[in-house]
């Protein structure tokens, strides 16, 4: 239960006048390193932990008799969100995606933003809005580039985790499990809605290796869901139509109504994991360690992320290196260990001695905060990278793409509005047991160790 884990600490507006506005602070590799050392990463990982463990052995629909009033009043501003759809209307232009009108509903949204958080606060919380309206305003696509994508999702949780950190949300059990299925699932149906009538287009797409075009949250709390129980099985999601009791069949369905031609080709990561992973545990635990090296880890998704004020960016100091007397040839040890570029000081353009030296982060790994131990590899891989079908069992690479039919563009599908084929296309033939066999591309050798990369070369 979340109540084992850690509390959530609570930030006091008068503690704010002394902090930055959020701005966008990742600009390199080395800046999603640093950000891994934040007191900001580490309180985002330990909310998206509680959230997930207060749904566990929930089902959808959910109805708690004692709703909170801060979940209802940030779902009645998606609400009001929603019907700017209808007030805003798609152009009759031919571009396939992106719709030029979605940027008439984003200029709304920027004008309005401060009057809408208005509302939604107390007047005890405005001195904070600055520091929350730039995750509000990036929840929901590029309005210049017309699309959406993982970060913009990112930045709807952290958004939720500011009005937690402020305690307009509470961070208890109960409230927890109304903020992943209420306000996520009415955040998510508003998504789907702009993604339709706007043609948005899939930000920074992995194509058939990636798993999701548009969203993963939704997996990690359908997962969380489903964990502990053993009635249904993982590959329950190859046998549609799925029943809308979890946010993971949920997201597969939303897959299935939008996409064409076999799953097993359009969303091989999910087929994967389908396939390859017994327990449903074992899926939610892969999930999480695999968010934290695709979406927070990439630079390219977390760049436009706006940090720094409640999302703490205290960079840590490393320790003052002691002194000692030089080296003789006998003391040197036969191998010295070698810094990460990040962690040189030569890095910063200035040694630690000199006057203004901005000093290096700490050379311990930064902690995970999806487990709580230093950083691994999630057992998940890179693209495209095979499942261990259980334990002991044979480590099975996905089946490479076929070429155009593999497209992960959203195209009609023939199918109606809210319906699913009613069979799976028939599964990949099995891998070549060949031991010479060269993997594909992004692939895992036969004997490779769990989260291991092993790329053909």
């Amino acid at each position: 239960m979340s109540a084992q884990l850690p509390a959530l600490r609570e930030v006091s507006v008068s503690s704010l006048h002394k902090a930055e506005p959020p701005t966008l602070r990742i600009k390199t590799d080395e800046d999603v390193e640093l950000w891994k050392h934040t007191r900001g990463y580490q309180d985002y990982g330990l909310f998206l932990r509680r959230l997930a463990e207060s749904v566990v052995g929930y089902e959808l629909p959910y109805n708690d008799r004692e709703t909170d009033s801060g979940v209802n009043a940030t779902i009645e501003l998606l609400e009001k969100l929603n019907g700017w759809i209808d007030e805003i209307p798609p152009l009759p232009t031919p571009q396939r995606f992106g719709n030029l009108a979605f940027r008439t509903w984003g200029k709304r949204l920027e004008t309005e933003c401060k009057a809408l958080l208005e509302a939604l606060l107390p007047i005890a919380l405005h001195p904070a809005i600055s520091y929350v309206s730039p995750y509000f305003l990036t929840s929901f696509g590029s309005f210049t580039r017309m699309d959406y994508g993982t970060g913009h999702e990112t930045s709807f949780a952290l958004f939720l985790l500011s009005l937690t950190l402020l305690r307009f949300l509470t961070p208890e059990p109960r409230v927890e499990r109304q903020v992943v299925l209420n306000l996520y699932l009415r955040y998510w149906k508003l998504c789907w809605r702009l993604q339709d009538v706007y043609r948005l287009e899939p930000a920074g797409s992995h194509g058939v290796w990636g798993l999701d075009d548009y969203c993963f949250l939704s997996y990690i709390f359908g997962s969380a869901q489903l964990r502990d129980q053993t009635e249904i099985p993982v590959t329950a999601v190859l046998h549609p139509p799925l029943p809308p009791t979890n946010l993971y069949f949920m997201s597969i369905t939303r897959i299935l109504e939008v996409k064409s031609g076999p799953f097993h080709e359009h969303s091989s990561q999910l087929y994967s994991i389908a396939t390859g992973v017994q327990y449903w545990a074992k899926v939610h635990s892969g999930l999480l360690k695999m968010y934290e090296a695709e979406v927070l880890g990439k630079r390219v998704v977390v760049q436009h992320i706006p940090l720094g004020g409640l999302l703490e960016w205290n960079i840590p100091q490393a320790p003052a290196a002691p002194t000692s007397a030089p080296l003789s040839a006998t003391s040197i040890p036969p191998m010295a260990a070698t810094l990460a570029p990040w962690a040189s000081p030569a890095a910063y353009g200035t040694s630690p001695s000199s006057p203004g030296a901005v000093a290096a982060p700490s050379r311990v790994p930064p902690v995970s905060f999806t487990t709580g131990l230093p950083h691994t590899h999630h057992p998940f891989g890179g693209h495209g990278v095979g499942l261990r079908a259980g334990p002991g069992g044979p480590i099975v690479p996905p089946r490479a793409p076929l070429g155009p039919a593999a497209s992960t563009a959203v195209r009609s599908t023939g199918h109606r509005a809210g319906s699913v084929p009613s069979a799976m296309a028939p599964p990949p033939p099995p891998p070549s047991t060949n031991q010479d066999q060269v993997p594909p591309e992004g692939g895992v050798q036969r004997g490779s160790e769990p989260g291991e990369h092993t790329t053909a070369s």
